[in-house]
């Protein structure tokens, strides 16, 4: 009988990529996703789709029947708001569906994080064993929510992993779109030096992780960095992103520290008034916190091996921007 597992945030780019490869390797997919949410991503899958909200006080009835592993993958992100809101999703509601799935009898929790929990990486590359040092609300409550998870996996010996995966990008996503849009159009600016470090993970090799984190024994109570094999400096990111995309490479740098100013004064001038900021500090990390990460944990507990390198990712993800006219 084919096992049955649940992916909250299954309509996002994560979430609906690891749900469809579930489908794919024979597991019976519920799929938790908002009212709210666009379901483009699952059109034609083979899922089974529930309507909840985490935010809510109470999960759908009956979500966890029958279900053997859980993949937490929903989080609130894009948003530059009170710091309640990134707790309710990201930290209180991870404990109410640990709650639900050891009710239930749940065999396996795999909790996506992020490695936002490690903040700027000083020494780089960072392992798991480097200091916690989150910098916004979003990796404050993601780190809550890790801890939450790793808590209740030794108290009350419900099987779980965490998974921190870094930029995740490939076709499908729109996050970095202004990024290779900018790069398209000869518009990009670099903010200071550039010689920032940046990792990426492309999504199906992210989507190896979550499976070998939800399948192996020995990622029981664990931890790890999901990431590519190569780390690169933002100087490098865009001369890649720039090749891919037929384009002369950005040479353009302007300081960042007005433009942070700027970042700073535009989210107090909206706080006030309940709107979205355009620009806020948070936007402006890709220049100036190191990210890059490694990935030997993953290799030799899960037995992880990134399969797409970061130029043919960029290519291919550059391809799909044209295909669907976004460039």
């Amino acid at each position: 009988m084919a096992k049955t597992a649940l992916v909250t945030g299954a309509s996002g780019f994560t979430g609906s990529n690891l749900a469809r490869k579930l489908a794919a390797c024979g597991y019976s997919v519920r799929a938790l996703v908002r009212r709210s949410s666009r379901l483009d991503a699952l059109q034609g899958a083979a899922v089974e789709v529930v309507y909840g909200d985490l935010a809510d006080e109470t999960l759908p009835d009956g979500l966890m029947r029958g279900v053997d592993v859980v993949y937490n993958i929903a989080a609130m992100y894009r948003h530059e708001g009170a710091a309640s809101d990134f707790y309710d999703v990201n930290a209180r509601a991870v404990e109410r569906l640990l709650c639900a799935a050891l009710d239930a009898g749940v065999s396996r929790f795999v909790h996506c994080s992020t490695v936002g929990v490690l903040g700027n990486i000083e020494n780089p590359p960072a392992n798991e064993t480097a200091p916690y040092r989150p910098g916004d609300w979003y990796q404050k409550s993601k780190l809550e929510g890790e801890k939450i998870v790793l808590a209740f996996g030794q108290q009350h010996g419900l099987p779980v992993s965490v998974v921190r995966p870094a930029a995740i990008y490939g076709p499908g996503d729109t996050r970095f779109l202004k990024l290779f849009k900018g790069i398209d159009r000869g518009l990009f600016v670099i903010l200071g030096s550039g010689e920032v470090y940046y990792h990426y993970v492309y999504i199906d090799d992210l989507v190896q992780g979550f499976l070998l984190a939800g399948e192996k024994e020995a990622a029981v109570g664990e931890v790890f960095i999901i990431a590519g094999e190569q780390y690169v400096t933002i100087n490098q990111l865009t001369a890649m992103i720039a090749e891919a995309l037929g384009r002369p490479t950005p040479r353009l740098h302007i300081p960042l520290a007005p433009v942070m100013l700027a970042a700073r004064v535009c989210r107090a001038m909206c706080k006030p008034l309940g709107i979205e900021p355009p620009l806020y500090p948070r936007r402006l990390d890709f220049f100036r916190k190191h990210r890059a990460f490694d990935i030997t944990k993953a290799r030799t507990v899960l037995g992880y091996h990134p399969m797409v390198d970061l130029r043919t990712g960029l290519r291919q993800t550059a391809d799909w921007y044209r295909a669907h006219n976004y460039l």
